[in-house]
C-alpha cells in the first residue's frame, strides 16, 4: 500500500522519535520540550473560566438559557465564538487592531497554519519561504499541502533580507511562485532569536514591494525580558501583507488546543466580487476539523475575560518564571563552560522566550541524544529537527521554559558531564 510521501520524510519522524525518547527515559532531565511551565496548573481555574464565559453570553442582549447552552454544549460556528475577544486581546497586548469577522479561531496553532498554505497551494509551482532552522511544524505543516519549500539563509540576528530577495528571484526565474515566508520574529523556535526593529520594517517593504505574505507566528512575545517589546509585523503593517498566527497554547492553557489566524486580505472570488482570507479558510475548516471546540473556546474565553483580555497580565508569574529559568541557564552554562582549559561551547543570549542554542564541539544527532538519555539522564533537541533533515550538527536547542531551578542545576551538570565525555572522544 503506497502513502502519502510525507510519512517517509524526516520530518515526521522528528515529533515521534522525541516523543519516544522521553518516554523511554522518565527520568532524565528535559531540556528538549518546549512546554509551558506547569507549577501554575489549576483544574479549579477552568472551570471559573467557563462559568465566567457563560455569565458573558448571559449578559448579551436577548440571550435566553437555552442559546446560551447551544453556544457552548452545541456544534459551534466554524470560524469560532471567541473572535471578538481575541480581536480585543490583540489591541489590549498587541496594539494589532483587526475586524473580528477576518479571525478564524482553530485547533491549536498548528491548525491555523495548514490551513493557510493549504488555500495559497494552488499549483506545484507555489513555494513556502523558510529561515532554517525553524519550527519543525512549518515544515510538517508544507509537506502535507505539497508545498515546496525555500530556504532563506539565516544570521545570529535572524533572517538575512538580501537572500531572501535572491531566493525569491531565482524561484520566480525558474517559473515558481513563492507566495508566503514563514517567520517567528520574537524569541523564535529555535534559537530564540528576534528581529530587530529595522529588519521588520525592511520585511514588510521587501513583501509589499514582490508581492508575498508574511506569515508572523508569534506564541512566545509576551514572554519577554525587561527589555521593551517591539511591536509585531502585524502591528507595523499597512499593506495587508502578513496573516498572523496566534496561539492560546503558550499563554493560555495548553490542553484547550485553541489556536488562531488573522487573514484580512482581500481574495477574489468567482461571482466577480471580493471576500477575506478568513472566510475561505473557514471553508476548508469546515471540511477538516468542522469547527474547534466551543468548550474549549469558552475556557479561553473566560480567562481573556477574567484580565481584561491581556494574556500579558495574566501570565505575569509565568513571565516572571521564564525570565528567572533563562538568568540560571546563562549563569550555569557560563560557570560550568566559561573557564580556560574546558571543552569550547558556546551560546547565544536571548532576551527572553523559551529556548537558547548551544555549540559544541562536535556533531550531536539523535544517536548521541539516546546515549545521552541512557548514560547522563539529561534530554535536549538535536538541531537537524529544525532543519528538515537527518544531518548531524554541531549545535543543540535547550529549552528551560517548564524546569524549576534545582532540575535546571542538576540538568546543566549532566549535561556538562555529557559535552566533556563526547568533547575527550571527538579529540582522540
Amino acid at each position: 500500500m503506497e502513502l502519502h510521501g510525507s510519512l517517509q520524510s524526516p520530518i515526521s519522524e522528528s515529533m515521534n522519535f522525541l516523543n519516544e525518547v522521553a518516554h523511554r527515559y522518565p527520568d532524565a532531565i528535559s531540556f528538549a520540550a518546549g512546554r509551558p511551565y506547569e507549577g501554575f496548573f489549576d483544574l479549579d481555574a477552568v472551570h471559573r473560566y467557563l462559568e465566567t464565559y457563560r455569565k458573558h453570553l448571559q449578559a448579551a442582549p436577548g440571550a435566553d438559557e437555552a442559546q446560551v447552552l447551544r453556544t457552548l454544549l452545541q456544534y459551534g460556528r466554524t470560524k469560532g465564538i471567541i473572535h471578538q475577544l481575541i480581536a480585543r486581546n490583540l489591541l489590549v497586548d498587541e496594539g494589532i487592531t483587526v475586524d473580528a469577522e477576518s479571525i478564524v479561531v482553530t485547533v491549536g496553532c498548528q491548525e491555523a497554519l495548514y490551513l493557510t498554505l493549504r488555500a495559497l497551494r494552488r499549483t506545484d509551482r507555489d513555494a513556502l519561504l523558510v529561515v532554517p532552522p525553524t519550527y519543525i511544524g512549518a515544515y510538517g505543516a508544507a509537506q502535507l499541502a505539497d508545498m515546496k519549500l525555500l530556504p532563506v539563509r539565516s544570521t545570529p540576528e535572524g533572517v538575512d533580507v538580501d537572500d531572501l530577495v535572491s531566493v525569491l528571484r531565482n524561484a520566480r526565474a525558474q517559473g515558481l511562485r513563492p507566495r508566503a515566508c514563514y517567520l517567528t520574529p520574537n524569541f523564535t523556535n529555535p534559537t530564540g532569536v528576534s528581529l530587530d526593529l529595522e529588519t521588520r520594517r525592511t520585511l514588510l517593504r521587501v513583501a509589499s514591494e514582490h508581492g508575498f505574505l508574511l506569515l508572523e507566528d508569534n506564541p512566545y512575545g509576551i514572554f519577554h525580558g525587561d527589555e521593551e517589546q517591539l511591536p509585531t509585523l502585524k502591528a507595523l503593517d499597512r499593506s495587508r501583507s502578513v496573516v498572523y498566527l496566534g496561539s492560546y497554547a503558550k499563554s493560555g492553557i495548553p490542553g484547550a488546543r485553541v489556536g488562531f489566524v488573522v487573514a484580512d486580505q482581500r481574495v477574489a472570488v468567482p461571482n466577480g466580487g471580493t471576500t477575506t482570507l478568513a472566510d475561505e479558510l473557514a471553508k476548508i475548516k469546515s471540511v477538516l476539523t468542522v469547527n474547534t471546540s466551543p468548550l474549549a473556546q469558552a475556557v479561553i474565553g473566560g480567562k481573556l475575560l477574567e484580565h481584561g483580555c491581556s494574556l500579558r497580565d495574566a501570565n505575569a508569574r509565568e513571565t516572571k518564571v521564564y525570565r528567572d529559568n533563562l538568568r540560571a541557564v546563562l549563569d550555569g552554562l557560563a560557570a560550568r563552560f566559561a573557564g580556560d582549559g574546558g571543552p569550547p561551547v558556546s551560546w547565544n543570549t536571548p532576551r527572553g522566550g523559551f529556548f537558547l542554542c548551544l555549540d559544541l564541539p562536535f556533531a550531536a544527532g539523535d544517536r548521541l541524544l539516546e546515549h545521552c538519555a541512557r548514560t547522563h539522564r539529561v534530554l535536549f533537541t538535536p538541531m537537524h529537527h529544525f532543519y528538515g533533515d537527518d544531518e548531524p550538527r554541531r549545535q543543540i536547542r535547550l529549552s528551560f521554559s517548564h524546569l524549576t531551578p534545582d532540575e535546571i542545576e542538576d540538568g546543566l551538570d549532566r549535561l556538562a558531564a555529557f559535552v566533556a565525555e563526547q568533547s575527550r572522544q571527538a579529540a582522540q
